[in-house]
């Protein structure tokens, strides 16, 4: 972890010594990110759409086999080989955005180690001088940034950002209001995300249920477990660790540097709005196919 934030702190520094705002860098910062990861965005949505049309065709063998479990994972099987799509085909772009998520914040928590690559011995011996002033911070650079910052310039950092501190931590500074304005924006982004990908959810499982009705219906009615109600399970399980995330993130923005939650903002903004021109051309392309 503490690579990639080094090395994330290099870019970082670079835009800072350009724009002399840390905002302004951040935001410069997430939008390159967000660019370089783009091809895997893209690839992402396609495995995705992949994937919902490979869950089609196990649903119907789920109907057709029910009773032959050894031949229902043997048609299965050939169905992700035949449409080229790993069932784990999502973990990697998971564990991608984990170690960023972590990497960046080890970056804003730590901006004179990572960012302005400050001698450690420096960055110690200020901290000690702050510790024996009866001063305390759970981010200590960022109280040296705050404290030595007017006399030292090796230590010095912008963080002033539209009238807003980013060095200010909200549960520290909860009776400046102000404070929370970019954890809120942050807030509002991740349930849109959310909303977003709970509506596709519904339009393709409400695709599916009808084709599982057109193949069921000269089915016997005895009701062990249908493929619908294990997918509904699924979905469960999923709709769960969608709402879980947000909400440890959102934890974390009140406990972390302001810089952190406008981070996640920018991100969060963009990764909307590349999910929707993503889409967008996506569902041009198959209109076409489909003519």
């Amino acid at each position: 972890m503490s690579f990639l934030a080094n090395l994330f702190g290099y870019v970082l520094n670079f835009l800072y010594n350009y724009v002399q705002n840390y905002g302004l860098a951040i935001i410069l910062f997430s939008i390159l990110l967000r660019i370089i990861l783009l091809p895997l965005t893209i690839k992402q949505q396609t495995s995705l759409k992949k994937s919902n049309k490979v869950q089609e065709e196990i649903k119907k063998l789920q109907i057709k086999y029910k009773n032959n479990p050894e031949m229902l994972n043997k048609e299965v099987m050939n169905v992700y080989k035949t449409e080229k799509v790993s069932p784990f085909s999502g973990c990697l772009t998971g564990i991608i955005q984990f170690f960023i998520f972590i990497s960046v914040f080890y970056l804003v928590s730590r901006p004179l180690t990572y960012m302005k690559k400050v001698d450690t011995n420096l960055i110690k011996d200020y901290q000690q001088q702050i510790v024996d002033s009866g001063e305390s911070s759970n981010y200590m650079e960022i109280k040296v940034i705050e404290v030595k910052s007017q006399e030292d310039e090796r230590v010095s950092l912008n963080m002033n950002f539209l009238s807003l501190d980013l060095s200010k931590v909200p549960l520290q500074n909860w009776k400046d209001p102000k404070v929370f304005i970019i954890p809120a924006l942050y807030i509002v982004t991740t349930f849109a995300s959310i909303k977003l990908s709970t509506n596709m959810m519904k339009k393709k499982k409400n695709e599916s249920k009808d084709v599982i009705e057109v193949e069921d219906k000269d089915k016997d009615n005895k009701k062990e477990e249908t493929p619908e109600e294990q997918l509904e399970s699924m979905e469960q399980v999923t709709k769960s660790m969608n709402y879980m995330m947000p909400i440890m993130s959102v934890a974390i923005a009140l406990i972390a540097p302001l810089g952190l939650s406008l981070y996640w903002f920018i991100s969060n903004t963009l990764q909307l709005c590349e999910r929707l021109v993503i889409n967008f051309f996506m569902k041009k392309k198959n209109q076409k196919e489909a003519k």
